[in-house]
Parts: C-alpha cells; sequence; structure tokens
C-alpha cells in the first residue's frame, strides 16, 4: 500500500502513537495534518449496533448458536453478507464480530454469541461467515483470541491452556478464519493466557501472524490492554476504546526511554491505517451518517 507507506513516513512520532489508540468508544482518532479521517467500528455479532444504544433500529439476526446449528455455510455466508449491509447502514468500517470462542461450559454467560463446543463447526461456521461479511467490503473483526469462554472474573482469570487442547479446540476457528477466510482483523481476549494477558501474548507474533500469516489488525477489547510496552512489542495495533489510558503519553516517554522502536511504532500503525485502506476508509471524508436499511 504506497499510500500508506506514504503517511508513515510523513506522521510524527506522536502522531504514529496517536494511530495506534482509539479516539473514543468507536471511533479511530483523526490526523488533520495528514488527511487521515476517523474509522468507525460497531458491535456484532447478531446485528450492527451503530454508536448508541438508543440509535437507529438494526436487523437482529438470529444468534450464533442457531446459525451454527444449522450446520448450512450457505445460509451463514447470506447472513454475513446482510450483517456487512447493516454494517455499512451504520457507517462503519469494521464490524465486531463473530465471536468464535467455544462452549466449554454450559453455563458461559456469552455461549449464546459463540457458535458452538465443537471447534470443527465453529470453525466452518466462521469461515462462511466472515467471507459473507467482508464481501460487502467491511472488515470482519473476529473475537476473543483466545480461551475467553467464561464471564466469571473475566477481566483477571488466567486461562491455563495446554499445547495440545490449545492447538486441537481453541485456536481451531482463528486458524481457520484467517488462513481460509482472510479475515481482516483480530480481536484480543480478557483473560491471561498462560500467564500474560491476551493483549501481550506471544500467540500474536508467534501463532497469529508467524504461523498463519495473518496481516490484519489486532485490537484489544474494550478496557482489555494493561500495558503500555509489552502490548506494542507483542503486537496490539490499536487499543480501545479512546481516550487512551496506556499509550498516548506513556507510549512516548517509553520511545525516549528506547523501550519502544520507531520500528515498532510504524508496525503497529501500518497496521491501523491498510486496515482503513482496505474498507475504503482512508479515502472517506470520515464515517457516514447512520441509518437503517
Amino acid at each position: 500500500y504506497p499510500e500508506v507507506e506514504r503517511l508513515l513516513d510523513a506522521a510524527t512520532v506522536d502522531e504514529l502513537i496517536a494511530l495506534t489508540a482509539g479516539h473514543n468508544a468507536w471511533h479511530t482518532v483523526r490526523i488533520p495534518r495528514l488527511g487521515i479521517p476517523e474509522m468507525r467500528v460497531t458491535d456484532g455479532p447478531v446485528g450492527a449496533r451503530g454508536t448508541r444504544f438508543d440509535g437507529e433500529a438494526s436487523v437482529n439476526v438470529p444468534c450464533s448458536t442457531l446459525l451454527a446449528a444449522t450446520w448450512d455455510p450457505d445460509l451463514v455466508k447470506d447472513v454475513g453478507v446482510l450483517l456487512g449491509k447493516e454494517t455499512k447502514s451504520k457507517g462503519a468500517s469494521v464490524l465486531l464480530a463473530p465471536t468464535v470462542n467455544l462452549h466449554r461450559t454450559p453455563v458461559g454467560g456469552r455461549n449464546f454469541e459463540c457458535m458452538s463446543e465443537d471447534p470443527f463447526l465453529t470453525a466452518r461456521t466462521a469461515v462462511a461467515y466472515v467471507r459473507g461479511l467482508q464481501a460487502e467490503g467491511v472488515a470482519s473483526c473476529i473475537k476473543h483470541f483466545v480461551g475467553n469462554d467464561t464471564e466469571f472474573e473475566r477481566m483477571s482469570i488466567d486461562s491455563r491452556i495446554d499445547e495440545r487442547t490449545l492447538r486441537e479446540t481453541y485456536l481451531v476457528p482463528f486458524e481457520a478464519a484467517v488462513t481460509r477466510a482472510g479475515v481482516m482483523a483480530v480481536m484480543t481476549a480478557y483473560n491471561r493466557i498462560n500467564g500474560p494477558w491476551a493483549a501481550d501474548s506471544p500467540l500474536i507474533a508467534d501463532v497469529l501472524r508467524g504461523e498463519w500469516g495473518f496481516d490484519g489488525a489486532v485490537i484489544s477489547d474494550w478496557y482489555g490492554l494493561h500495558s503500555t510496552v509489552d502490548g506494542v512489542k507483542a503486537g496490539l495495533d490499536l487499543e480501545m476504546p479512546g481516550p487512551t489510558l496506556h499509550r498516548g503519553a506513556r507510549l512516548v516517554e517509553a520511545v525516549e526511554r528506547g523501550e519502544v522502536s520507531i520500528d515498532d511504532l510504524r508496525a503497529r500503525a501500518r497496521s491501523v491505517l491498510e486496515l482503513m485502506q482496505r474498507t475504503g476508509a482512508l479515502d472517506a471524508d470520515g464515517p457516514g451518517a447512520e441509518g437503517n436499511r
């Protein structure tokens, strides 16, 4: 993306850092000097919320568990296309969906938002969902990477998962979405994974990007980033929501101390700008008006 490289070359350190954290709950930061507009994201997975709980009406599709229970990827792809249209109707470029964590306990608080207890069925359903959604020119942000299968103490729990279980169950749907559907964004989980927070996890660089070749943006769950240096170096591109809690001035100081390099900053900002480029948000005047189809 030559335009992205031009913008990276022209950006100051402060501007690079600004691109790596949200402006508010649903928008990235606008950089007027460089002509970089805001990009809007919107919540899913059973519709496209928009920026307000009491805003324009949205189509409400069946929950993800019901979609998987159809065993019909073609139908799920059609639902993805519908949700792509809904996302655009809200002036958004990214739908924060689908959720592909597994039903690991019958009392999981967000089981309705997930697809299945079976990694193969979840993967097949997720691939169809992502392909349909992204066919409309918007990005899917698949979530929550990884091991986020309980609501109990979700902001502090450490998911201790052995290598085989991680590979044969938890990671399967994410791998399929990356390697078979070309998903454009991945959201990290709230929990820790074998010690580090998901937003700081070596799985981002080693598995997601390294083994699977993911070339999209990695976004934190809302308030799911807990570090300044570790998240940047692990590969967490965008802290959400804004205004920033862990980047901004803190990240400027980390750069000045030599804890984070300019190359690290460019890599994180590049992912955000490339996501904007791929969805058309970089060439727009900003998010469109919110409506309903």
